[in-house]
């Protein structure tokens, strides 16, 4: 067979590989766990306490279990993808989403301060969004939205998930209020909530604004040339799915599409409301996207019948997505049944104190980011590595602030690329990108936010922070 001839699997069998892969590690790697304990209702690790216990290397049966234990572990977020997708599909339902589509693409067109500030005030939204109240998976069903506008502008795919899933990302990792990332790490490191607010803003001023600039130099390209676009056949099938008709006449924003989008964004200003002041969570926010999803409906002039389909093809255009989580989910479960996850966190952290603090800091925020390939939860790895971190930090003369901060970069930055994350493989399951081509497109900005970050971890040690 001829080189040329190779085509990389695709993303469903790359992640079955990867459950493979883990379960191999789980025969090389030793087992061994750390003691566990209750603090506030949170688990935590107990700093000394790893110890080696018996192996339990995964075998035929673990890997074949991995994905149905995927689903179960993993039920929630894949009931909120079912449900919002549910809920979009009636949204789409009523031609509200079209319509504003082509009213934002016509003054795209018409206005030149819009083709200059749309994506940067569209990131920026979403960058506050991550920095604020943790915006993560809440970026699922904008994906339904930005995805055709950005096709209809004269962009690509890639562009339309990187302006709401870059931004949100971005103010993940330099999130400066974030309860469900900064306030726990920053809790568990006996930090006072919220401290350090300065410096914080400013690191998320200036990830924000390479992610900006790094989305928009992209974008410019694609419209000036678009077979710069890496994947031009999923270009072509959105372009044939949201460019078939042509007349703008049939998609006027009249005024019960105006309503529609009014009740829309109603439904997502409760949801932020509610996360912010009363901490809700999945399943909350599903509740919020199912009775946002009727009250369109209704407002939309659609029947019961109507309603009922549409949100059910709209959840069934996600049971792939569904499918991908699951299997993100199933990596993790088969390396902590083989009980090495403990083992790779007490190795890695070792070796943090052979360095001057400066470097330390460093070496903290590479350390976290290997552990994200297992612990993509921002919450889950903060429980499991900051009882180590925070400690270790006052041995090697590394602030608490500064290990909380490589924290954040480690989970929010690698979060954006790697395949165990149930929310990118899900989004990019729904943009129909696969996942080696988008690995591809962001590892140059990947660079860039190491690059960042090593610089960002340094004015801490002189600072005093």
């Amino acid at each position: 067979m001829k080189i040329t001839n190779f085509k990389l699997p695709n993303t469903h069998t790359i992640m079955f590989g990867l459950i493979i892969f883990s379960a191999l590690l789980t025969w090389i790697i030793p087992s061994g766990e750390f003691e566990r304990i209750e603090v506030d209702g949170r688990i935590l690790v107990e700093n000394e306490s790893y110890q080696s216990v018996e192996k339990n290397p995964q075998g035929i049966g673990g890997i074949l279990t991995a994905p149905i234990k995927g689903f179960i572990d993993s039920a929630s977020i894949i009931g909120f993808v079912l449900i919002v997708g549910g809920a979009f599909g009636v949204f789409q339902r009523t031609k509200a989403v079209d319509s504003a589509i082509r009213s934002i693409a016509a003054a795209h067109k018409k206005y030149n301060f819009i083709r200059l500030l749309l994506i940067p005030i569209f990131m920026t939204i979403f960058s506050l969004g991550g920095a604020i109240f943790g915006m993560s998976e809440e970026v699922i069903p904008f994906i339904l939205f930005f995805v055709p506008m950005s096709i209809l502008l004269g962009y690509d795919t890639i562009t339309g998930v990187a302006i709401p899933f870059i931004g949100a990302g971005a103010g993940f990792a330099g999130a400066f209020i974030n309860p469900f990332t900064l306030g726990i790490a920053q809790g568990i490191a006996g930090l006072e909530i919220l401290s350090g607010m300065g410096y914080r803003i400013i690191v998320w001023f200036v990830i924000t604004a390479a992610a900006i600039i790094y989305v928009m130099r992209y974008a410019a390209k694609i419209r000036k040339d678009k077979n710069n676009s890496p994947i031009p056949g999923i270009d072509n099938e959105w372009r044939k799915k949201n460019l078939n008709d042509n007349d703008d006449n049939q998609h006027k924003l009249e005024s019960r599409h105006k309503f529609v989008l009014a009740a829309f964004f109603a439904g997502l200003i409760v949801m932020v409301f509610g996360v912010l002041n009363y901490g809700w969570f999945i399943e909350e926010i599903c509740a919020v996207f199912l009775i946002t999803g009727i009250i369109v409906g209704i407002i939309g002039k659609l029947n019961s019948k109507e309603i009922t389909e549409a949100f059910i093809s709209g959840a069934k255009d996600l049971t792939g997505t569904a499918l991908i989580i699951a299997l993100a989910k199933g990596i993790k479960i088969v390396a902590d049944e083989g009980r090495i996850i403990d083992t790779i966190l007490s190795f890695l952290s070792s070796g943090v104190s052979e360095f001057h603090p400066v470097i330390s800091g460093q070496v903290m925020f590479f350390v976290q980011s290997f552990l994200n390939f297992f612990v993509p939860s921002g919450s889950g790895q903060a429980a499991l590595t900051m009882p180590v971190m925070a400690p270790l930090a006052d041995l090697v003369g590394v602030s608490r602030q500064t290990a909380v901060l490589a924290f954040q970069f480690g989970d929010g930055f690698s979060n954006m690329i790697i395949p165990t994350s149930a929310v990118t493989m899900g989004i990019l399951s729904l943009a129909k990108i696969p996942w080696e081509k988008w690995a591809l497109w962001i590892l140059p900005l990947q660079v860039i936010f190491i690059i960042l970050s090593m610089l960002l971890l340094i004015p801490p040690y002189f600072i005093n922070w």
